[in-house]
């Protein structure tokens, strides 16, 4: 069969050099955050995106809730209460600084937001005697209509108004631009990273991007485990393209890592997976459904307590003696704050007590305004389910006034997942950051899913916005340097080395090969023989067939890019496991050679690097699980000008 033309001027051999106070690398929510607050401080700033920014990222198409704002009017619950609980909630394992960021500036951004043109109210009215609405302020709540912190929005909205922002402040935007590696002055004695470089996915074309300050803003690490040859578009609950370049980059250049050893079992998506939130759950975008069996027998919901709730509105308000819970997003499988729905109960015990498959989720029963809130907001404004279900499912004729979702799977989940099909969800590792949201190399801050235990939109949003005036401050006080000339030309020419062959394997059948070592050597159960066996195949993988990789595009070369990153990032997931000598239950983390649940020796974060001035030794380090120390006090102390200007 002829090959088609390629539908653009390829520039394979072309280079372009940019100099810029302030780069973002990755264009999504906190990338486009980062770089408004860079420009409102005046200063010259780019931001780098892989895909087009107005619809990029894992936020790009939408988000249903705003879990953060702890500070709106309505709000009864603190930022210093809602952070403790989300670190409680996951034994320490979290991110004390970035998610109080979340927590205290969250409502902030959600202003912003509608300054620029999203929508955050029930404008329209739709909602007026809701339960969950305020009739002031027309804001909707979700989860716990109490305390009122979590706020229902119209998300699809969000990005284009973001874009738009971005251009009025004059933000030049490099879209359909990889970055491919940082560039650093190894010079230094605590190395400075000096810009970064890249290349378009449609042109080839090489880019330099010098630069005084740097923010990482790309997405986390995902086709590690699962990834399908036929179906590569749904072997993540993400974006295909949201694969964690960023880390890899990172990780080469020496930043510190912690938490990288923690990975769940697979949840959404994967070969076998149906569309998330396309089946009758009550997770997030679908709480507080009722569920019902084969008979419309309805399926109880419970409290933390285990006693059964007997009304639809009891699901959202704490229970006797609990003063909030939490819900949507990043919680934990262990929770100490949240109401149990009728899929956490086991099927066993369901179909020992008379109900019977299968299930299914029951909107028409739901009273008025909460079927019409779940299915025409939620569903409808969540970006993995506006077009794939609340668009499609219309027009097959899904009438949620009359018609029951099957629940499939295993009785609840959207696929039955094995043990060692993973992934990196809900509060995962990554980079770890200080009070200024800096990496450990002079010069690099990182925000989003960059950081480790990050979590959705709303945190995305503040930590963006807060790395991006932070490191804007820094590229006030500092003076742009030359580059190494070496390093470059030896970005350049590994990036087209890429192109130079006729044949050799495809990028899918090298994801694919790195998702079966990793299944087999790194899985749920591990231990020291195993996790060996997989890195030295990855390492056979990178000097033996990485150099077959062939691409007869720059589409195929990005894809090519990519699956060497997530090589990288499997890497270095395997050295942060084999650090960990302890099994810790909310790591999900078991090793066979080292039973003991949770010591209390290793009740802390185990970071690592790699050290390339020594011949690419992995560096071990530890903090402890409260490293941040006070929150309200820290951040004042970091922020005086912000708190300042937003009394004014």
């Amino acid at each position: 069969m002829r090959e088609l033309e390629w539908a653009y001027p390829l520039r394979w051999d072309e280079v372009k050099e940019v100099s810029t106070d302030v780069l973002i690398l990755g264009g999504g929510i906190a990338g486009c955050w980062a770089a408004i607050a860079a420009a409102k401080k005046g200063l010259k700033t780019i931001l780098v995106e892989k895909g087009a920014t107005i619809r990029s990222g894992a936020g790009g198409s939408g988000c249903d809730h705003w879990e953060s704002a702890a500070t709106n009017p309505c709000s009864r619950v603190t930022p210093e209460e809602l952070t403790m609980a989300m670190i409680k909630d996951h034994n320490g394992y979290n991110n004390g600084i970035s998610h109080y960021i979340e927590c205290r500036e969250g409502y902030d951004r959600l202003l912003d937001l509608e300054r620029m043109g999203g929508k955050i109210r029930d404008t329209e009215n739709e909602f007026v005697g809701a339960e969950f609405r305020d009739e002031k302020t027309q804001f909707l709540f979700s989860y716990d209509y109490e305390n009122r912190f979590t706020l229902r929005v119209w998300g699809t909205t969000f990005k284009p108004a973001l874009y738009k922002e971005c251009k009025r402040l004059g933000v030049e935007i490099y879209d359909r631009v990889m970055a491919t590696s940082l560039i650093t002055d190894v010079n230094k004695q605590q190395t400075k990273v000096l810009g970064a470089t890249g290349v378009n996915g449609r042109t080839g074309q090489f880019f330099v991007f010098k630069s005084k300050a740097t923010i990482l803003c790309m997405a986390r690490p995902t086709r590690i485990w699962l990834f399908s040859l036929g179906l590569p578009g749904i072997s993540e609950f993400r974006p295909l393209q949201c694969m964690g370049d960023g880390h890899a980059m990172a990780w080469k250049a020496g930043v510190e890592f912690t938490m990288m050893e923690k990975s769940l079992r697979g949840q959404w998506s994967g070969e076998r997976s149906y569309p998330p939130y396309g089946t009758g759950n009550t997770h997030n975008t679908w709480y507080a459904c009722s569920m019902v069996d084969a008979d419309g027998k309805e399926i109880p919901w419970i409290d933390r307590d285990g006693n059964i709730l007997k009304s639809v509105s009891q699901r959202y308000r704490p229970s006797p003696g609990q003063k909030f819970f939490l819900k949507g997003g990043g919680e934990s499988e262990f929770p100490l704050y949240e109401y149990q729905g009728p899929d956490t109960l086991p099927i066993e015990n369901l179909l020992q007590n008379g109900y019977k498959l299968p299930f299914y989720a029951d909107l028409p029963s739901m009273p008025l305004h909460e079927r019409n809130v779940i299915w025409n907001v939620m569903v409808a404004q969540e970006g993995k389910s506006r077009i794939p279900i609340f668009q499609r499912y219309k027009e097959a004729g899904f009438n949620p006034e009359k018609d029951l979702l099957q629940s499939y799977g295993e009785g609840w989940t959207s696929a039955s997942f094995l043990p060692r099909e993973r992934q990196l969800f809900g509060i995962p590792g990554g980079i770890v950051n200080d009070w200024n949201l800096k990496t450990n190399l002079e010069g690099l801050y990182a925000a989003g899913d960059q950081l480790f235990a990050s979590d959705c939109n709303g945190h995305a949003a503040a930590t963006g916005y807060y790395a991006g005036r932070h490191a804007a401050d820094y590229a006030i006080q500092t003076s742009q340097s030359n580059l190494n000339d070496q390093q470059v030309e030896f970005e350049r020419r590994r990036v087209k080395s890429l192109t130079n062959k006729s044949e050799g394997i495809g990028w899918k059948e090298f994801n694919l090969a790195i998702t079966r070592i990793m299944q087999n050597y790194c899985g749920e159960i591990k231990s020291r023989e195993l996790l060996n066996i997989g890195l030295k195949l990855l390492e056979n993988l990178e000097t033996i067939e990485v150099p077959k990789l062939y691409v007869r595009n720059p589409h195929e070369l990005i894809r090519s890019l990519e699956v060497i990153n997530i090589l990288i990032n499997a890497k270095l997931i395997i050295n942060s496991c084999l650090v960990r000598k302890a099994s810790s239950k909310h790591l999900h983390f078991i090793r066979s050679d080292y039973p003991e649940m949770d010591p209390i020796e290793w009740h802390k974060f185990i970071t690592v690097k790699l050290e390339n001035n020594k011949n690419n030794k992995v560096k071990v380090g530890a903090l402890p699980i409260d490293y941040y120390s006070s929150l309200k006090e820290n951040y004042e102390i970091y922020n005086e000008d912000y708190i300042k200007k937003r009394i004014i």
